[in-house]
């Protein structure tokens, strides 16, 4: 991968391209003030040094009573006195010889002006607030102004001001420097978990690229138990945390199905083998000439021919219940003709084995939009299975339904010998047998029920006591 399209190199981007919009936004904002407050402080300036010359032109007023002659004064040794000894070049708080006086009366007039361009001039209040009073006996006779020339304004500006920013720009600099680093660092760390879980996701990738060119199937380089499967240290609870979390899920997940899957192709090797046998075994003794192919023979093929055909069919209709493409013929049905059909088909068969089948008296006019070919399907697997665990003389078994919530509940309920607490939580997985020295049944008809009853949008669960028989419920929605 182009190293210039990591996502640490856009965070390190993003991080300095913040920084240098902050620094220079900072600079313009901080410029603008160091402006403002540069000129305030050299206007402060001026009024102080007037505030210290005033007394001087007062005495002046004091020794004529009048501003008369005041230009010329300031032409010739009011010059020299108002300079002040120790005061030459400098600027800001010292006076310069240079240095721009004006002299306005008590009404604002100006009577004089060491510049010589305002003495007809007439000054606002505003200006003569900008200046220093000049006091006689108590009153206000005067005002003395230092104003600041264009040209020195300018001169005072950029060369405080190109200092100003120079040091701006220095310290942008480093702060942009310093920005980088620390970008470089949170990137490098923030990208780290992500760098791990690509690395774990490819380590995968090429697993499975590698078992397949070598004629095994991917997922069977996942370990066969959750032991070994690739964990990630997750160091944080943010959203990267959680991906990789989500990470550890997915491939606990890959691990579990990769293990149910090969318990699947165990069990339905195991199951078909069985049949098959039998008929191999037969074909090839009639082959032989051991057996001759009589009618009882014939028909011994017969039977595991339709064994294995209704294995197949189960696993068919298993598989398309899974995965969400069985089709449903749903119409109105009546519950109670529904299930009185069933137990009556089942008549025959518990009073042949001593049983007792009954059916609970059920609501009038229960009438529910379902596939009944399916619901009587599941009805009659869970009959069956309460028969063939309640086998013997005095067994029970009870079908009963019950509208509730907005729903049909259905319950099988046997007086069999119970489901251990160990096995309830598989008694819906795929081959599952309470009994393994029964050989009855697929192992498929309760994962079967439980599909079918979740097509329908039910729920079904089991509830058993061992020596207290079992209860098996499941639920439809009421039309």
């Amino acid at each position: 991968m182009n190293p210039l399209r990591s996502l640490w190199v856009k965070l390190l981007a993003g991080y300095l391209l913040v920084a240098l919009v902050a620094v220079a936004v900072i600079g313009i904002l901080a410029n603008r003030s160091t402006t403002q407050q540069f000129e305030l402080y050299v206007s402060q300036g001026k009024q102080m040094r007037a505030e210290r010359l005033a007394p001087t032109l007062a005495a002046y007023y004091a020794q004529f009573d009048s501003w008369a002659g005041v230009q010329d004064w300031l032409a010739t040794e009011g010059a020299a006195l108002l300079q002040g000894p120790g005061q030459g070049a400098g600027r800001g708080m010292g006076a310069a010889a240079n240095e721009w006086l004006i002299v306005a009366d008590y009404t604002g007039r100006v009577v004089a002006d060491s510049g010589g361009g305002l003495l007809v001039e007439q000054l606002s209040s505003a200006q003569l607030a900008q200046g220093a009073p000049i006091y006689f006996d108590g009153h206000v006779v005067g005002t003395l102004l230092i104003p600041i020339e264009a040209s020195e304004r300018h001169a005072l500006d950029q060369h405080f001001l190109s200092r100003v920013n120079r040091s701006l720009l220095w310290a942008g600099l480093a702060a942009a420097a310093v920005a980088l680093a620390l970008g470089l660092i949170l990137a490098r760390q923030l990208t780290a978990p992500l760098r791990t879980l690509t690395q774990a996701v490819q380590r995968l990738t090429k697993r499975g690229s590698v078992t397949a060119l070598a004629g095994v199937d991917p997922l069977k380089a996942l370990p066969a138990g959750l032991p070994n499967v690739p964990q990630l240290e997750i160091r944080s609870q943010d959203e990267i945390g959680q991906l990789s979390a989500a990470f550890d899920e997915m491939t606990q997940s890959l691990a579990q199905q990769e293990t149910l899957r090969r318990n699947l192709m165990a069990d339905i090797a195991h199951e078909l083998r069985t049949p098959l046998s039998v008929m191999q075994g037969d074909l090839e003794a009639l082959l032989d000439g051991v057996y001759q192919p009589s009618a009882e023979a014939l028909a011994s093929l017969h039977e595991e021919t339709v064994l294995l055909s209704r294995l197949v069919d189960d696993l068919r209709a298993l598989a398309l219940a899974e995965a969400g493409q069985l089709h449903l013929q749903r119409q109105p049905t009546d519950l109670n003709e529904l299930l009185a059909g069933v137990v009556s088909s089942f008549d025959l068969q518990a009073e042949s084995q001593g049983q007792v089948l009954q059916l609970a008296p059920l609501t009038p006019s229960l009438e529910l939009d379902v596939d009944p070919q399916r619901v009587r399907q599941v009805v009659s697997n869970l009959v069956s299975n309460a028969l063939r665990h309640a086998a013997g003389p005095g067994g029970n078994v009870l079908v009963s339904a019950e509208a509730k919530d907005g729903e049909v509940q259905i319950s099988v309920t046997d007086s069999g010998p119970g489901i251990p607490a160990e096995e309830l939580p598989h008694v819906f997985d795929r081959f599952w047998r309470g009994d393994r020295t029964r050989v009855e049944g697929s192992g498929l008809g309760l994962a079967i029920a439980r599909e079918l009853v979740r097509a329908h949008g039910g729920r079904i669960w089991v509830e058993s006591t061992p020596g207290h028989g079992s209860a098996f419920h499941f639920t439809l929605p009421v039309r």
